[in-house]
């Protein structure tokens, strides 16, 4: 068994090149190990096999140096040169990479002239204005530096929901049949499916609460300090351990949200009973609740599934919430034709063996220089190819789009007549984010009143824990999207999760379908629509409201309208 997946590997490589790059290396081993991290994202195979196999010998950017320390990484998890890098660099200059916007040159041109090693002495330097006569810095980056700080102390401590739930997922069904565990289930923020966490909660009906700490303490992963239990790289876990006989009651109250309990508490009490994390209670007698379904069942209330549990009178849906296996397809996809890693091919087979009927491919456009986005000539190369994908596969269809730059005035990338040849167009914004809240949003509009835009791509441009949205009238947005019969994106990628989830119910109510779409630059990328599914679920909607769960002959139509 590898002791470190693909995902590892890559992550060790770039901590590698930012630490040579810290230290002034060599550039060409800085390189080797920057290149060496793209070479393996776009590996198709796992990486324990294709080291086995010799198959990761042949990979362009991968060297006899580099192979080594791959296979060190994959069956040790352990990397000597890492480890005295590591050893070499002060933790608080490795902390400042956390700082969006500090990479490298401005980390070190910081340490070597201001003798900074640590976030909180760069902010002290900020609040005295240290930075300003820093070659290369000056007023405008010094008050970018302070901003960045004060988004990453607000977020600090908190994770991705994609890095945290398979973990915290994981570990409840590793708790199963456990000596003392009659029943597990996570709860709180990572059960209503929250976009970050910072904790995880679990319940756990036991009739012994100290057997059950013991194994749950004992699970791969958990590490004690103290009476404190962590895993998932440092994240506390909480469990609350109540008998069985209450454990629906406790999961519903460990659940939260805090608002949504508490007008179920009063509810309870209108009724002449008592619900709190042990139980629910008539006077002295606990009423058996082995499940939330015997809560609800209880209190005359509709079941609330727990991604709604946010508002303290939520509507419960009309129809099941949007599933994953509801999707029939996704639009917003890259290949090698710009920034993705794999080629048109691998995307619509990888789409196919999901189960879907159609894959949309939407590069990159012309002005995402940087991503190496497609000239006129190249889209229609790209087009051939679809042709005769199309013509050779069966099961899967493949609809050729563009992910198009929507410019500083609100047009579109490309000329009318490229567009027009398209199946369909996103339109997203990738520059300008600082405009002011009228150029924004007047930029937004205009592009949704293009007649060739299809839906409306990552529509804030946050990215949490990092970047956020920038400033725009979202109402105005909205009504623009509808009058002109746009889609909106939701875009999955767990960095993004964008258009909000709080606004999707907004959305549907106004008559904007919503697209999920996986944002995906490898195969491996496709399955990032559970998490725009599971936003989609926290926002109200059912297949209903998607516009890709629809077949591939009404996608069409809806696509040609």
């Amino acid at each position: 068994m590898a002791m470190m997946d693909k995902a590892g590997v890559v992550a060790a490589l770039e901590e590698m090149a930012l630490l040579l790059e810290l230290a002034d290396a060599n550039v060409f081993k800085v390189r080797a190990f920057q290149n060496g991290a793209r070479a393996l994202e776009g590996l198709q195979a796992p990486i324990d096999e294709a080291l086995a196999d010799g198959s990761l010998k042949a990979v362009k950017g991968i060297g006899q140096g580099l192979l080594a320390d791959i296979k060190a990484l994959v069956e040790t998890g352990r990397l000597g040169a890492l480890d005295e890098l590591r050893a070499a660099t002060p933790p608080g200059l490795i902390e400042m990479f956390e700082i969006p916007g500090l990479g490298p040159k401005k980390v070190k041109a910081i340490h070597a002239g201001l003798g900074i090693a640590s976030v909180g002495e760069l902010e002290y330097a900020v609040l005295e204005n240290r930075l300003v006569d820093l070659a290369g810095f000056g007023a405008k980056t010094q008050a970018k530096i302070g901003q960045a700080i004060e988004a990453w102390k607000r977020h600090r401590g908190k994770r991705l929901l994609s890095d945290v739930l398979p973990a915290a997922e994981a570990l409840v069904a590793a708790l199963a049949g456990k000596p003392g565990v009659v029943a597990a289930a996570l709860a709180g923020g990572l059960r209503r499916r929250a976009e970050t966490a910072r904790d995880i909660d679990l319940v756990i009906g036991t009739e012994d609460a100290a057997g059950a700490r013991s194994a749950l303490a004992a699970l791969p992963g958990v590490e004690a300090e103290g009476e404190t239990l962590r895993v998932a790289g440092g994240l506390p876990l909480d469990a609350a351990y109540v008998a069985p006989a209450g454990f629906g009651a406790a999961l519903l109250v460990g659940t939260g949200s805090e608002g949504w309990v508490a007008a179920v508490i009063d509810h309870a009490a209108a009724r002449g009973l008592r619900l709190d994390g042990t139980g629910l209670w008539r006077g002295d007698e606990r009423l058996p609740t082995p499940d939330e379904a015997a809560v609800f069942t209880a209190l005359g209330l509709p079941a609330m599934p727990p991604e709604l549990r946010e508002s303290a009178a939520p509507t419960v849906p009309a129809g099941a919430l949007v599933a994953k296996d509801d999707l029939q397809g996704v639009f917003h996809v890259h290949t090698n034709y710009s920034d993705g890693t794999a080629t048109v091919r691998d995307m619509a087979l990888a789409a196919k063996a999901l189960g879907w009927r159609y894959i949309g491919i939407s590069d990159h456009s012309e002005a995402a220089f940087y991503a190496r986005g497609l000239t006129r000539a190249r889209i229609e190369e790209q087009r051939r190819e679809i042709d005769a994908l199309n013509a050779e596969l069966e099961g899967i269809t493949i609809l050729q789009g563009i992910e198009a730059d929507i410019l500083a005035d609100g047009a579109l990338d490309y000329d009318d007549e490229t567009l027009a040849g398209l199946d369909f167009v996103i339109g997203s914004v990738h520059s300008r984010f600082g405009q002011d809240r009228e150029a924004m949003t007047n930029r937004l509009v205009k592009a949704l009143g293009h007649p060739r835009l299809t839906m409306l791509g990552h529509m804030s441009g946050r990215l949490l824990l990092s970047r956020d949205p920038y400033d725009f009238d979202l109402d105005a947005v909205l009504e623009a999207a509808a009058r002109h019969g746009k889609a909106i994106e939701l875009n999955a990628n767990p960095h993004r999760l964008d258009i909000d989830w709080r606004y999707l119910a907004r959305a549907r109510d106004m008559g904007i379908a919503i697209a999920i779409n996986p944002d995906a630059h490898s195969p491996e990328g496709l399955a990032d629509v559970r998490w725009g599914v599971e936003m989609a679920r926290k926002g109200g909607l059912t297949a209903a409201d998607v516009l890709n769960t629809a077949p591939l002959a009404a996608v069409r139509d809806r696509l040609k309208a």
